[in-house]
């Protein structure tokens, strides 16, 4: 039942939590939906889940309009002629990892005269399959992104290699949260550490994620 894989999901946060030494409040769960049905979104958003994500446009948009209520992440990777499809529905991007993404998003931030909260994606794993910014761009990424003033930069996401050990994925969260850590300025301060899915988000919790992607853990 989703109610029991709540709970223990729940559970699992709160443990790992506190052997970092942090409140479970400081947490979020985003609850991730590419391949389930409106019937069960709505039964988890009584369950009080408010954070939903998803990684593809057009696969998502029918639940995007049917529940605009609930606060809605895009996880996946963003072709530049999708944000317009994106950005009014969407409180959160987590994938921006290249230059003419950003401008697609400022120009079309514009158009809706509004701002968009990013985080930046990066490949801290170095696999070929994965998106994201080196490790050694970020900082002139960040610093070249700035002046965009339609964006606002909250922080960092990064996907881990998949692995049956989530131990050996610990170094790759734990280099993103020094990333953060050797690039957060008062200009750019860079709270968010969106690290973690089903199979290593208490490992990602113990290294710093503010934020985990979790679905096959709620839905299967």
């Amino acid at each position: 039942m989703l109610e029991d894989k709540y709970r223990t999901v729940l559970d699992n946060i709160r443990n790992a939590a506190r052997r970092s030494g942090r409140s479970p409040d400081s947490i979020r769960l985003i609850a991730v939906t590419k391949t389930v049905g409106i019937e069960e979104i709505q039964k988890a958003a009584g369950l009080g889940i408010t954070d939903f994500g998803e990684n593809r446009v057009q696969e998502a948009a029918e639940k995007v309009k049917q529940m605009p209520e609930l606060r809605w992440h895009f996880i996946g990777h963003l072709q530049s002629n999708k944000v317009k499809d994106v950005l009014p529905h969407y409180c959160l991007i987590h994938s921006i990892d290249r230059y003419s993404l950003v401008k697609a998003l400022q120009k079309c931030a514009e158009r809706y005269n509004r701002v968009v909260e990013v985080l930046v994606q990066v490949n801290t794993s170095g696999e070929e399959s994965k998106f994201g910014l080196a490790p050694e761009k970020l900082s002139g990424f960040l610093k070249d992104i700035c002046v965009y003033d339609r964006l606002i930069i909250k922080g960092l996401m990064t996907m881990g290699p998949y692995v049956k050990d989530p131990e050996e994925i610990r170094p790759f969260f734990r280099l993103l949260r020094r990333l953060r850590d050797e690039n957060a300025s008062e200009e750019i301060e860079l709270p968010e550490l969106s690290m973690g899915m089903t199979n290593d988000y208490q490992v990602a919790i113990e290294e710093g994620a503010t934020m985990i992607r979790v679905g096959s853990a709620l839905f299967t």
